[in-house]
């Protein structure tokens, strides 16, 4: 059935392609969040470890907000680790930093969020998508506080 929600084909499409890059790019950081959750060591190990899973499971759910947006424009959601890896701006860690490293790099993925999120805001603003704008204002809140929230364990 066609679609007719008043954002032109074309539009809706860019704002997919554009979300399946924020998609990919939340469940890289979900991915990292969650095995640093798992193998972090060292004196602040309770800390972390706790602040880890908490964004970790924020993380999680903001996977399903994402992916139903998409799929409320028409298109499929990417949902396999190869289209994951394709689309991802934040690279996987397939080893085991140090506890300052972890949160450098967790640092590192969030501000890469953002930067894909702000290239998205132009897409949905042309196509006069309030609800992926609004979307994409909650997530790029999200990653900048948790970015800076990181940044301040690193001083």
């Amino acid at each position: 059935m066609k679609i007719d929600i008043g954002i032109s084909d074309a539009d809706r499409k860019s704002i997919a392609e554009g979300l399946n890059k924020v998609l990919a790019d939340t469940f890289a950081l979900y991915i990292k969040t969650h095995s640093f959750h798992w193998n972090v060591t060292g004196p602040m190990f309770n800390t972390l470890h706790t602040m880890f899973m908490t964004q970790y499971t924020e993380l999680w759910t903001a996977l399903d907000e994402i992916a139903e947006r998409i799929r409320a424009l028409g298109y499929p959601a990417p949902g396999s680790f190869s289209q994951f890896a394709q689309l991802a701006s934040i690279k996987e860690e397939a080893g085991v930093p140090k506890a300052n490293d972890m949160i450098r790099q967790l640092v590192e993925g969030h501000e890469a969020a953002a930067r894909t999120i702000r290239g998205v805001f132009p897409l949905a603003e042309q196509g006069s998508d309030e609800p992926t704008a609004d979307l994409l204002t909650q997530r790029l809140q999200i990653h900048d506080k948790t970015a800076w929230m990181l940044r301040s364990m690193l001083e």
